[in-house]
């Protein structure tokens, strides 16, 4: 299996694991400053950016600026288990597409705009996304006093991590 592809699996079983520690009130609890979100909203954004990037439009492009956000996601761990298993069967169909050349369009702050991509590295961002999504997740559930057991959870593999935060863990 492509790197690219096996380093996205294992990244969205963290979610896996996570959807089945939490009940639906703790997915939807959005009561933790500054921004008031919830680990649900996390996980739909992540899924929403993984699920796009898995459709083409009629042009046979990836427009980014029009995600499914299907609101139900943040508050139900079923409908979220539910999406996430449609999203690693997509992902795992596109490794023969892996290096081809795509088009994405996004909207960088200044309108859309159309960028030369490969898959493979629309791919990549997905998963660095989702990593950084998961440090704000991790920063929730400490606030909200929930465990999870996952001691790399939010971390970059090149994140250089001081041993006293992995012994903590």
């Amino acid at each position: 299996m492509n790197n690219i592809i096996q380093s996205s699996l294992l990244t969205l079983q963290k979610s896996k694991t996570l959807l089945i520690k939490l009940s639906n009130e703790e997915l939807s609890d959005a009561s933790v400053s500054p921004y008031y979100s919830s680990v649900g909203s996390h996980l739909r954004h992540i899924f929403d950016f993984y699920y796009c990037s898995l459709e083409f439009n009629s042009e046979g492009k990836i427009d980014l600026t029009s995600r499914k956000r299907d609101l139900t996601v943040e508050s139900c761990c079923d409908s979220a288990t539910d999406y996430l298993n449609k999203i690693i069967k997509k992902l795992q169909a596109v490794e023969e597409n892996i290096k081809d050349s795509i088009i994405v369009i996004d909207d960088l702050g200044c309108g859309k705009i159309e960028m030369d991509y490969t898959y493979s590295a629309l791919l990549s961002q997905a998963n660095s996304h989702t990593i950084h999504h998961y440090a704000i997740i991790g920063y929730i559930l400490d606030r909200l006093n929930i465990t999870f057991e996952d001691s790399n959870f939010g971390y970059n593999p090149t994140t250089p991590i001081k041993e006293e935060v992995l012994l903590k863990s």
